[in-house]
């Protein structure tokens, strides 16, 4: 079970960094959209280290939902670039 438990956390780890680094690629977009998924994600990395010293209130807390949001707000960004591309609008 712990094997199974580490690569789901592996893989949700994997997932959200890809994600948040695609869209942090994106020159288009304001610098704002662009770097706020990886912010998220870099926020709930920090949250779950806090667990390592023994407060796992806060981690748990904050952890697993700004993971969650950070993979959304990538996904949603992702989703749209290609939509545009595909409808061959202008970036932007």
């Amino acid at each position: 079970m712990l094997i199974a438990t580490a690569a789901v956390g592996i893989t949700v780890f994997c997932l959200t960094l890809w994600c948040s680094l695609a869209v942090a690629r994106m020159r288009d977009l304001p610098a704002w959209r662009r770097y706020l998924p990886l912010s998220l994600f870099l926020i709930a990395l920090g949250a779950s280290l806090l667990r390592a010293f023994g407060i796992t209130q806060i981690a748990g807390t904050l952890a697993f939902p700004l993971t969650l949001a950070a993979i959304v707000l990538s996904l949603n960004e992702i989703r749209s670039r290609r939509s545009r591309n595909r409808a061959g609008l202008p970036a932007g």
